[in-house]
């Protein structure tokens, strides 16, 4: 009987230790850690990307991320990822959260959580000048670059069925198809669009064309199922945007007095206290 009761003790135990471990949230094991491991872009200017001087993880996205792990209280690790590695990376653990050019859309919800919209833009395209591309009823019949596990994949098809979309691990990637005449165009955000313009070494040879093809809600992507630590991060955005920090860090990135300029026209949407 005695010994029947010890089982059951240890038994008891071990669950309430894997009760425990089950229970104890992103937030504590962050801070156990001292360091926060985010997921970012590192070709993506200017939301993350190598600066050719400091050879460093540079961009809007990195702000924001340092900006998280400085309110933790915690250091900031970078990883680069891909439109189509990201989710995976943060599913399998390898990355805290992610800060990756990534739409907030319903089907994603089924794997990660998101944070608020933090970056507002609309899918557009990119093409050579006077190419006679001004919209994506002018792609029928031909090919068009975009990266691999983006929205953009579907929403080009959507918007037009008959153009071929080539698909790249990278937005440059698909510029630089472009410019080799395997692709008429590249479509993706705006603001992506915006980068890799201004970051070619001729930007008056490229225009950026047509309405918007879709609207780009970016939220941070976040591990399902942990209102804690969705809530802080959250909070955290709600704080930058009351306090004036955004519009500092959106001024740095894509304001007047930079190549990228992209107008603030939209609201964070920021709850009560």
């Amino acid at each position: 009987m005695m010994r029947k009761l010890t089982i059951l003790a240890v038994v008891a135990l071990s669950a309430l230790l894997l009760a425990s471990v089950a229970t104890a949230g992103k937030i504590e094991d962050i801070k156990k850690r001292g360091v926060l491991i985010a997921g970012v872009k590192d070709s993506q200017q200017p939301f993350g990307f190598v600066d050719p001087q400091s050879k460093q993880l540079v961009g809007f996205e990195i702000d924001l991320v340092k900006a998280i792990a400085d309110k933790l209280g915690v250091k900031l690790e970078l990883k680069p990822v891909t439109s189509a590695t990201r989710i995976p990376m943060l599913t399998q653990g390898s990355v805290d959260i992610l800060a990756a050019t990534m739409t907030h859309k319903f089907e994603r919800d089924d794997v990660i959580d998101f944070s608020i919209t933090y970056f507002m833009d609309g899918q557009k395209l990119l093409v050579k000048k006077n190419s006679g591309i001004k919209s994506a009823a002018d792609l029928a019949g031909k090919k068009v670059g975009t990266a691999k596990g983006s929205t953009s994949e579907q929403n080009i098809k959507n918007a037009q069925p008959k153009s071929t979309v080539l698909s790249f691990e990278t937005y440059p990637e698909a510029f630089l198809a472009m410019n080799q005449g395997k692709v008429v165009a590249v479509t993706t955000d705006s603001g992506i669009l915006l980068g890799i313009k201004n970051s070619a070494p001729n930007p008056d040879n490229y225009e950026i064309v047509g309405n918007y093809i879709s609207d780009e809600p970016y939220g941070l992507g976040l591990p399902e199922n942990d209102s804690d630590y969705r809530d802080f991060v959250n909070k955290t955005l709600a704080d930058l945007w009351t306090s004036g920090e955004y519009k500092k860090l959106y001024d740095k990135w894509f304001g007047p007095n930079t190549k990228y300029y992209l107008p603030l026209e939209w609201k964070m949407e920021v709850w009560p206290n």
